[in-house]
């Protein structure tokens, strides 16, 4: 089975830009620090339609190599700024112009601009919310880790087919946590439960905490503190680039760093406000010179004409970008097949009208997930092929790395 996805350099060149994702709407379309009810209706008018529908149209047809997240406005629970963090946040939203907004809570978040669920979609991608994260337990996260480390939820980019336009279909702004030091806290009680077997936490399985690095500064804080744990280790995936800042830490090799990359046809098509697939293998060069553990997480896979030439293609170019010194016995893939549910499907065709995205429930296959849905994915025999085809590829391209799964 293939679908109809469009595999011409044409579209790539066409959508790959220098520009950032959103950044005349992001950055020039409000000004001024407010707070109280008026804001949210300046908010409204001051975007106006016309930014608004640029930003729509950015979002749709960008991949950059420099785009971090900026915020249109910060939305802020009263709690959170009782944090060090949370005062942190506050001033460098003052200090940068954006509308301030109280919440009572991060996860309802009412008030934003937009007169049609996309509009109101779009506008929540560039909302960030600043809270504090409840709860003393985490979910698990197989087969990727044991735990999901809660840093952040939501993320900026626009890929077609996330996995979160499932659970933040309704909700998809962008949350960041500032009571880090209980979240650690937390990881640190479950390590000590399982001693002596080593803990893995992973962090972005509801975000990518690379995005928000530079407002949350939680991937700094947590990666020196996993570096000082005896059992306890950290990971995160990120399709992001801006991994300088986290280069000159102490890890002590406690900490993995998975870069999320895919072939040109799905990048060009389907990945937008979000670096380049050749942006990213570059970062993942820089993390591998820094001695971190380096992975590569290859997802979706989308069968189309011509997707086994492509995928080969893919690893050919991580082999030729990684440094020779990059140590090839800790390095580890993961590939995962694509999937959907009807939801996802429902916000998909919603905020991205124009899609080629193939979710066509007549040639998949039925299944119930581990969260409890459902989900689309490829037959037995499809996946028969993915597998037999990077475990061949990865043998002999990578002969001493480690394939932890195909899903």
């Amino acid at each position: 089975m293939e679908s109809s996805v469009n595999s011409s350099t044409e579209t790539q060149a066409k959508t790959e830009t220098e520009t950032g994702a959103g950044s005349e709407a992001d950055t020039g379309a409000q000004t001024g620090a407010q707070s109280g009810p008026e804001t949210e209706a300046a908010a409204q008018t001051e975007a106006g339609a016309e930014a608004r529908s640029k930003a729509e149209a950015e979002a749709e047809t960008k991949t950059t190599a420099t785009f971090v997240f900026n915020p249109s406005r910060v939305y802020f629970e009263p709690r959170a700024l009782e944090y060090p963090l949370g005062q942190k946040i506050y001033e460098q939203a003052l200090s940068a112009g954006l509308p301030i907004l109280m919440a009572g809570s991060h996860n309802r978040i009412a008030g934003l601009p937009g007169n049609t669920p996309r509009r109101r979609f779009l506008e929540a991608k560039r909302t960030l919310v600043v809270g504090v994260r409840q709860g003393t337990t985490f979910q698990t996260s197989r087969p990727s880790a044991d735990y999901a480390l809660p840093l952040a939820t939501g993320c900026p980019g626009h890929c077609h087919y996330c996995y979160l336009n499932t659970n933040l279909s309704t909700k998809p702004y962008v949350r960041i946590y500032v009571n880090l030091a209980e979240i650690l806290e937390i990881a640190d009680k479950y390590a000590r439960e399982r001693a002596p077997r080593l803990t893995y936490f992973d962090g972005s399985c509801t975000s990518d905490p690379v995005a928000v690095e530079h407002w949350s500064h939680a991937l700094r804080t947590t990666i020196e503190h996993f570096a000082r744990s005896e059992f306890g280790r950290f990971r995160f995936v990120t399709k992001f680039a801006a991994v300088d800042p986290l280069l000159g830490l102490r890890h002590n090799g406690h900490t993995r760093i998975r870069f999320s990359v895919n072939t040109r046809t799905v990048a060009s098509q389907f990945e937008k406000a979000v670096p380049r697939v050749s942006e990213r293998l570059d970062a993942a060069a820089r993390v591998a010179s820094a001695g971190y553990p380096l992975g590569f997480h290859i997802s979706p896979v989308i069968i189309y004409h011509g997707w086994k030439k492509e995928y080969a293609e893919l690893l050919e170019e991580i082999r030729a970008k990684l440094p020779r010194t990059a140590p090839e016995n800790d390095l580890r893939f993961e590939i995962v097949a694509h999937r959907f549910t009807p939801r996802a499907k429902q916000t998909i065709l919603e905020v991205y009208p124009t899609t080629r995205l193939e979710m066509n429930e007549s040639q998949r296959k039925w299944k119930w997930g581990q969260f409890g849905y459902g989900k689309y994915v490829y037959g037995e025999e499809t996946y028969e092929e993915i597998t037999r085809f990077f475990t061949e590829n990865l043998h002999r391209l990578f002969p001493e790395a480690t394939l932890d799964y195909v899903v």
